[in-house]
């Protein structure tokens, strides 16, 4: 074969052969991987999971007198639909405070009187809550000393829990969004406001009765010793009717 055919004949193989390639890299670019296939047709098959709605919002209401004084618990709540508990052994001596015009002291709570631990609860009086899937409790705190806020909860069978998230900032009253799928549970003596028992695995959040937070340290009084404030609460939750 002549020389010049030869060096056609490669130069046209060679073309064909980059052509191909191209080819072949665009439509490896435009297939995706097998991984990627099944994650796409995951996402299709899956259901789609949304928020919890609003289940309740409690910003409590102050007392036309204002200033510092035992909790009316009728007349405390801003939210009708609600009942509100006081727990604990000195429970009642929790007392409310603040102003609704002061962002530096709103309307509160506060634990710095009981002498024990102490807490509450607040109950939708139409509805329990359920609190799987993307649930969560929003809370405005403020404490002093070494005390926390904690979640606590009581279903449907009487139980009640603790959860292992503690809030509250000794600085400023900070705003916390805490999502109950990511809390730990003990069970919680109401009646002395201390844990029992091992962890509680998977408990059945499906039907909450009473939703609220408690202080684990007694009050120390006035002043900077130790003691919880809780303000605003909202709870997100999907409601399901009481029989």
């Amino acid at each position: 074969m002549p020389r010049r055919n030869v060096i056609v004949l490669t130069v046209t193989c060679f073309m064909i052969f980059v052509m191909a390639c191209s080819a072949f890299a665009q439509q490896r670019a435009q297939t995706p991987a097998a991984g990627q296939q099944e994650g796409q047709r995951g996402q299709r098959g899956a259901a789609r999971v949304t928020r919890a709605p609003l289940f309740f919002r409690e910003e409590w209401k102050q007392t036309p007198a204002g200033g510092e004084h035992p909790v009316d618990v009728p007349q405390a709540l801003s939210n009708a639909n609600l009942e509100l508990k006081l727990i604990g052994p000195t429970g009642k001596e929790i007392l409310m405070t603040g102003a609704v015009t002061d962002e530096n002291n709103p309307v509160h709570l506060w634990t710095g009187m009981c002498t024990t631990p102490c807490g509450f609860t607040l109950r939708e009086k139409t509805n329990f809550a359920d609190l799987t899937g993307l649930a969560r409790i929003k809370m405005v705190t403020k404490t002093s000393g070494f005390h926390k806020v904690s979640p606590v909860v009581k279903l449907a069978d009487g139980t009640m829990l603790i959860g292992d998230k503690f809030e509250g900032s000794t600085v400023d009253w900070l705003e916390s969004d805490v999502a109950v799928s990511e809390m730990r549970w003990r069970k919680l003596d109401p009646e002395r406001i201390v844990t029992v028992g091992d962890w509680v695995n998977s408990p059945n959040l499906s039907k909450v009765d009473e939703i609220g937070f408690v202080d684990l340290m007694p009050g120390s009084g006035h002043g900077q010793g130790g003691w919880s404030d809780v303000a605003r609460i909202e709870v997100y939750a999907k409601p399901v009717k009481r029989e």
